[in-house]
């Protein structure tokens, strides 16, 4: 399925695919944006949200997984790195495993291979749905996305992030939650090849920086960084810490 996706940076520079979070589009890298300077980035739209097409459902994590390679193929890059934050990075997972021959390294932000209870995400889907709308849900969100001392600090971008979570398709946001709500990658970690590097946030209340020493310790020569202060989506609340370690991690260099 096509993605609506924007390239920037050196034609000729390592391609870098940026998997958005859950109810964000791809604007959710924007603080990403100045590592373009060494790297093509390519940021994108995931099903069911932004800009890109709303396909029937069920999703599943292996369907996001295709969409990648699908864009990969659609513009001619053979073998590109990736960097996908909270659902982002279960594909990223899912792409390390099944497609190694794609997947040069991957950075892994705020991310698990499972995300229990199942019946949080149902519930969710259930009221988005009934809603028709992702706004009844916001809030709670956005709670979790970034701790209240950078939200108060910082209205403007909690005001952005929400204006995306809230013009997010509900067909697609609740056909996503489905997606998490039946993954179980656990037995994907050991099958990954690509050199890893997982980010955590600090106070990120959805995927706690233990569950990501699991995924640490189970992919082979993963490395683990946690950035201070900030919650589920660290790459906006924490850019310059995020990018260096990106930049690190790509390029060998800050």
């Amino acid at each position: 399925m096509p993605l609506h996706h924007e390239l920037t940076g050196p034609p000729g520079a390592p391609a870098l695919l940026m998997y958005p979070s859950l109810g964000t589009s791809l604007r959710m890298w924007d603080s990403q944006l100045a590592l373009s300077e060494r790297l093509r980035l390519v940021r994108f739209d995931a099903r069911g949200h932004g800009d890109s097409a709303v396909p029937p459902g069920p999703y599943e994590i292996a369907d996001l997984g295709g969409d990648v390679i699908a864009l990969m193929d659609a513009l001619a890059i053979d073998t590109a790195s990736l960097c996908g934050l909270s659902i982002g990075g279960m594909v990223g997972i899912w792409l390390g495993a099944h497609a190694p021959e794609r997947i040069e390294r991957l950075v892994l932000i705020c991310t698990a291979a499972q995300m229990p209870p199942a019946s949080a995400w149902r519930e969710r889907a259930a009221t988005v749905l009934a809603a028709g709308s992702t706004e009844p849900i916001a809030d709670a969100v956005l709670g979790r996305w970034l701790t209240p001392a950078f939200a108060a600090a910082h209205p403007e971008v909690r005001a952005d992030l929400r204006a995306m979570l809230v013009a997010t398709s509900p067909e697609g946001y609740a056909r996503s939650c489905g997606a998490i709500e039946r993954m179980d990658l656990h037995g994907e970690l050991t099958r990954i090849q690509a050199p890893t590097l997982l980010i955590s946030g600090a106070d990120d209340p959805v995927a706690p920086v233990e569950r990501q020493r699991e995924l640490v310790r189970a992919i082979p020569g993963a490395r683990h960084e946690t950035v201070a202060p900030a919650a589920h989506i660290a790459a906006v609340e924490q850019p310059d810490q995020v990018n260096r370690l990106i930049a690190e991690h790509l390029l060998g260099s800050g």
